[in-house]
């Protein structure tokens, strides 16, 4: 696949504070050998000053993986992508979208939706700086913002400091009044101004996030505009992320326990390393969602695996709950 071509962005999975780490996105690749994946965003400043080693890890088995930066320094900025792009990901992307009282207070995030210039002189410093693509990803507004005149302007002007790829989060963020959680939910979504956006800037790179909750919705938002970008739906009901890959890309998705063997190496090298099991196993409680002995499986799994020394058994513990809780409901 071609990193940098429109079709490279077709189906996405959001970046996600404290869930999509290295072993989610090594999870989620093996569900999805198409979705760009994307770390949890990383200050810039925590990657010119801090421990770029542990911030930057990644697993060659993740790619095409993106590193999202957060910051409003341009020389920083800079400075921070050059390291993501000698770490080996494959873009580096811009939080625009981020509406945390920590990451206000930090002037980057949402906020800066209110300072289209001031973005756009980062994203410049940052693709003088890198080779890889450089991306933004932003709401469709802030507060009082017009969701058409300033949404509008701040793309033309992402456009013209050479950004090429544009993530929408369909919501308003409302940074008066509203919990990072409620502005998660509670904004409504407005799908048809991120499809007239693509209208209006038809040689942007389009991709739509907010809400998506199948492949027949992916498949919609796809005849508007060019990519899907999926949050909470691959986290908490993974298994969909592959049942998508599938439909938008051909093929059929893995059984869930054929993707369990084939993580099962991956989690024992890292344990061996002294990652805990549990690190790892949070991001799979979800794989049998709204299955058969589903239930069981993530009870025993989440039980097992907070155990001191806990290792692979703990995941074939909950296998063979899964089995007889199936054959008693069978029964």
């Amino acid at each position: 696949m071609d990193l940098q071509s429109a079709n490279a962005w077709r189906l996405c999975v959001a970046p996600m504070m404290d869930w999509t780490d290295r072993h989610c996105r090594y999870f989620h690749r093996l569900l999805s050998p198409h979705a760009r994946l994307y770390t949890e965003m990383v200050t810039s400043a925590a990657l010119v000053r801090g421990q770029r080693g542990h911030l930057l890890e990644h697993h060659a088995g993740e790619h095409p993986v993106a590193l999202q930066l957060g910051g409003a320094d341009p020389v920083e900025l800079a400075a921070a992508a050059r390291f993501g792009e000698q770490a080996g990901y494959d873009e580096i992307n811009l939080n625009v979208g981020c509406p945390s009282d920590r990451v206000q207070s930090g002037r980057f995030g949402a906020c800066l939706m209110r300072e289209p210039g001031l973005v756009a002189d980062c994203v410049r410093a940052m693709r003088e700086a890198v080779a890889v693509p450089v991306t933004v990803k932003c709401r469709i507004g802030v507060d009082d913002q017009d969701e058409d005149a300033d949404l509008c302007e701040f793309a033309k002007c992402m456009s013209e400091a050479g950004v090429r790829v544009l993530i929408v989060h369909a919501r308003k963020a409302w940074l008066q009044g509203l919990s990072p959680k409620e502005n998660r939910n509670v904004p409504p979504l407005n799908y048809p101004r991120v499809y007239r956006l693509k209208r209006e800037i038809p040689g942007l790179t389009v991709v739509i996030n907010g809400g998506i909750d199948g492949a027949a919705a992916a498949d919609e938002h796809l005849r508007h505009v060019d990519g899907v970008m999926l949050g909470r739906l691959a986290y908490h009901d993974p298994y969909a992320l592959a049942g998508i890959d599938a439909a938008l890309f051909g093929g059929s998705p893995p059984a869930r326990e054929t993707v369990l063997r084939r993580l099962a190496p991956y989690a024992e090298s890292q344990c061996a390393r002294g990652v805990r099991l549990a690190s790892i196993t949070r991001h799979i409680l979800g794989l049998y969602h709204g299955q058969p002995g589903g239930k069981a499986f993530r009870r025993t799994l989440s039980e097992c695996a907070r155990s001191a020394g806990a290792g692979w058994g703990a995941v074939e513990a909950a296998l063979r709950d899964l089995g007889a809780a199936c054959v008693g409901k069978a029964a």
